[in-house]
């Protein structure tokens, strides 16, 4: 029985970058992966949409070339060639994941881990099994899409982020189930595609969990960009006829959409593989952990979207490396700022509170809003359409929250990150000098407009 410093299960972003960082530490590590190292984000998440994503703003550009004095003929596609590129793409990045790993002596287990209560894992091979036993663990098994119980939807096919990405053929209409991050991002690339697109969600709002303003004006461009959107919506059923027929309950009325694809992303739940015997706690469904990433066993942990939170890629890693630091006696706990982006067109960036949060948190609030329409980088690439909101504290101008909306806004929020992560104030955000022209410029003029110092904006 081989025996190590540290077994982490799963290869993904929390399991990866904590097993790099620790190793890199003086710790033997080994890393067991049942399926793809990169786990969710790389291989059916965050890289696939990306990419898709990308292909549908290049087709968009193409279309829209006119605009800037440029002729472009006939214009096509291919689906397949988008799929082929983006396994490209993830190939890359995995190879490049396998050279950190190697590089750092770190021993892979390409097999799926059952974890055991003395910190032995019992790993599952292709040719027979093979015992680890560790003096720490980090789970870090992920999740998985959660298919909700809608009568006869196992009489259909339907995709969701684990296939789409997959897909052989566009469809001529596609219904998605969930207004959330998932299913705008690939009603956006959809709707690129020349796809009719409707989207069904259950609140009363798209993107129910950020601020108010996003999601009124992302349902304004929705609609523009020809993108049905029924919120206040529940789907009652699904049956197979000459079309897939989704039936759904709106204001009270039965509403029934012919479609010839259906998309589900209505969430994510942990994945329990091999942990299942663990006699650990949970809230709710996911694994509890303390502010260490410690669950109830003693040296075994637990990150990313197995402990629920933001379920974001980038936390998963802060997750992984806080584990590390307190398995190697020396623990950090910070209250971090965790930027959220959501690549939709325009794009969606935010980090700290919604403007809803910060007042149910006590503050006196102050907002400032900013419109894009007047930037002048953005108005040269005739991406002018967002806006840039800053959320403070009255009383001492702390921001406590930034949302920015428009092209390229997922690049833009760090800096607003930097800001909350050094408590920085409205005032010493207006002393910064910015460049021109940029479209960072409009958050020196959301701070100088707060601070009643308005130059274009009062």
């Amino acid at each position: 029985m081989k025996t190590v410093d540290l077994v982490i299960i799963g290869g993904g972003p929390g399991g990866y970058v904590a097993a790099i960082r620790a190793a890199k530490l003086g710790l033997t590590v080994a890393l067991v992966e049942g399926l793809e190292l990169g786990g969710t984000c790389l291989n059916r998440g965050c890289i696939p949409s990306k990419t898709w994503l990308k292909h549908a703003e290049v087709l968009n550009q193409i279309n829209e070339a006119e605009n800037f004095g440029i002729s472009v003929g006939d214009v096509s596609f291919s689906i397949q060639s988008m799929v082929n590129r983006k396994n490209q793409v993830i190939n890359q990045l995995q190879n490049g994941i396998k050279g950190l790993l190697k590089q750092n002596k770190i021993t892979v287990y390409q097999g799926y881990g059952t974890v055991h209560s003395d910190k032995r894992v019992t790993v599952e091979l292709k040719d027979g099994t093979e015992e680890i036993q560790a003096q720490k663990v980090i789970l870090a098994n992920g999740s998985k899409p959660f298919i909700p119980p809608i009568n006869g939807l196992e009489e259909i096919t339907y995709y969701t982020s684990d296939t789409i990405f997959d897909i052989e053929n566009v469809p001529s209409h596609l219904v998605i189930v969930g207004g959330g991050v998932i299913g705008l991002e690939i009603a956006c690339v959809f709707n690129s595609l020349g796809t009719d697109v409707e989207i069904v969600e259950m609140a009363d709002r798209l993107l129910p969990t950020e601020d108010i303003d996003v999601s009124k004006f992302l349902t304004k461009q929705f609609v523009k960009e020809g993108i049905t959107i029924h919120t206040g919506s529940a789907i009652t059923g699904v049956k197979q006829a000459r079309k897939t027929i989704v039936e759904m309950e709106k204001n009270g009325e039965k509403v029934s959409l012919e479609t010839d694809s259906v998309f589900i992303s209505v969430g994510r739940i942990p994945n329990l593989m091999g942990i299942k015997d663990l006699p650990l706690q949970f809230n709710g469904k996911y694994v509890k952990v303390d502010k260490y990433m410690q669950t109830s066993l003693e040296g075994i942990y637990a990150i990313g979207d197995l402990i629920g939170g933001y379920q974001l890629a980038h936390a998963a890693s802060e997750e992984g490396i806080q584990a590390v630091n307190h398995i190697l006696g020396n623990p950090t706990t910070k209250n971090l700022a965790m930027p959220r982006c959501i690549y939709t067109f325009p794009e969606v960036a935010s980090v700290g509170m919604t403007e809803a949060d910060a007042i149910k948190a006590g503050y006196t609030v102050r907002t400032q809003t900013v419109d894009l329409a007047g930037n002048g980088k953005a108005i040269a690439a005739q991406e002018n359409n967002g806006f840039v909101k800053v959320i403070a504290d009255d009383k001492y101008g702390e921001v406590l929250g930034v949302v920015m909306v428009g092209a390229h806004v997922t690049e833009m929020i760090s800096q607003a990150t930097s800001f909350m992560h050094l408590e920085g104030t409205v005032e010493e955000l207006e002393s910064m000098i910015f460049p021109h022209p940029t479209v960072s410029e409009a958050l020196f003029e959301n701070a100088a407009a707060w601070l009643g110092k308005g130059i274009h904006y009062s």
